[in-house]
């Protein structure tokens, strides 16, 4: 639900890495032309777009306060993360209408599920793309158990996700050939970085238990707020209900030779524990922070010819030396602000507590307790070379008719969240596809 594009220097990155038409300059029109902020539109944003950008309806006085923290520390305040700089801190704008979340679903599909040419077919599995010399001419897909095809007379797009794409391009063939041969699928294009090149933000977060109702939390004074909060937000769209929970935050460089922020910092005015499936009976706030440009990739593999089986991730989180040297900083970094006034003065209790000036003892907690905050890209990343899977318009290399729209065309994670990235490379899939359609 946060709207954040990342840095400029990741557009550039990839135009130097043999993306040509993806720098900053040339994919900032782009996102302008799908965003409608409600602040206006300027040099940055955009206001006659489909998707709505709002800054938060209420944020918790407590998210309000970590900003003021790390002022106290002579991080500067930053209110708009999309705009002219990244660094510093703020409450995080979101992808909301009316105090609720708007989705890329609501933005896109149902503003065109009247049109005609549009049918959305739900509950279905695809197995695998169809090709006729070379040409995709469709889509296999399991509706209800019954083996079906949709045709397609020009082009297929996958938009399967960071998992759902590689995995389908392996069960079409195309993929590392040694890895489709164990499975005993036939071998179309043998493309090693199918499924490889996985990047992810790897995440600690840090957890404290305060006394009292001020924060979020599991009690009886808490479950009768929570009510009310309801009831105001059906009443009037506002209050509690509206959060997404990561409500402010920021952009640190920890590292003085990075070329751009290199530690996202997410507060949230709660106790979070196991992202959020073990209940916590207290009230408290949480704080993540995640390495931005990893250097630990992954793999994602086939684990089996049936579409219906999830495939293998293997994240290989912190594998890299150096992104584990980064997280310490980062985790470093973020306990001087939450140890600041006026977070402080809530003498929240750490549930983790940490010696941080005991490197091991640190690196052994963030082992134990670093995971994924959800920003999985790359799988089937674009590029100029003979690996890329993609070509620098979204075309699968060595096939004709077949694109890929979603984040695992990356080729380097951006520093940031991965949902306004997503839908700008979904804007520019359409604008190629119908370029090539028309020529």
């Amino acid at each position: 639900m946060l709207y954040l594009r990342g840095n400029k220097w990741d557009y550039d990155n990839w135009a130097a890495m043999g993306c040509p038409g993806w720098s900053y300059d040339e994919v900032l029109p782009i996102f302008k032309r799908s965003e409608h902020n409600e602040r206006g539109a300027d040099a940055w944003h955009g206001g006659d777009g489909p998707l709505n950008v709002s800054d938060q309806c209420d944020p918790h006085p407590g998210s309000i306060e970590f900003v003021e923290a790390a002022r106290q520390l002579q991080i500067p305040l930053n209110e708009d993360f999309n705009g002219a700089r990244q660094d510093g801190v703020g409450v995080y704008q979101v992808t909301q209408k009316g105090g609720e979340r708007w989705s890329s679903s609501r933005a896109y599909i149902e503003s065109a599920g009247k049109r005609a040419n549009l049918e959305v077919l739900t509950d279905v599995i695809a197995e695998r793309v169809l090709f006729d010399e070379g040409h995709a001419w469709g889509v296999a897909y399991l509706q209800d158990g019954e083996a079906k095809v949709i045709r397609a007379r020009r082009a297929v797009v996958l938009a399967g996700g960071v998992f759902g794409t590689p995995q389908l391009l392996m069960l079409s063939g195309i993929g590392p050939g040694g890895h489709l041969r164990e499975q005993g699928v036939a071998v179309r294009i043998d493309r090693p970085m199918v499924g490889a090149n996985l990047q992810d933000h790897v995440d600690y977060v840090a957890g404290f238990e305060v006394k009292g109702s001020y924060f979020i939390g599991q009690s009886l004074k808490g479950t009768l707020k929570s009510a009310g909060a309801i009831v105001q937000w059906m009443r009037h769209r506002r209050g509690a209900m509206t959060t997404p929970y990561a409500e402010s935050g920021g952009f640190l460089t920890v590292d003085p030779n990075s070329p751009a922020p290199d530690i996202q910092l997410h507060f949230v005015p709660v106790v979070l524990e196991d992202h959020g499936r073990t209940k916590v009976k207290s009230h408290g706030f949480s704080c993540h922070t995640c390495v931005l440009r990893p250097e630990s990739h992954g793999t994602v593999r086939l684990q089996s010819i049936d579409a219906r089986a999830a495939p293998l991730i293997d994240p290989a989180f912190l594998s890299d030396r150096r992104d584990m040297e980064l997280m310490k900083k980062g985790v470093r970094a973020m306990y001087r602000i939450l140890e600041t006034p006026p977070l402080a003065d809530h003498k929240g209790r750490d549930r983790y507590p940490i010696d941080l000036n005991d490197d091991d003892a640190l690196e052994r907690l963030i082992r134990a307790r670093a995971d994924t905050i959800y920003h999985p890209v790359g799988t089937a990343r674009m590029g100029s070379d003979d690996m890329a899977v993609c070509d620098p318009r979204l075309r699968v290399r060595g096939v004709e008719g077949l694109y890929v729209a979603d984040a695992s065309i990356m080729p380097k994670l951006i520093s940031g969240n991965t949902n306004a990235p997503s839908i700008m490379i979904g804007e520019r899939c359409a604008d190629f596809v119908k370029a090539d359609l028309a020529g």
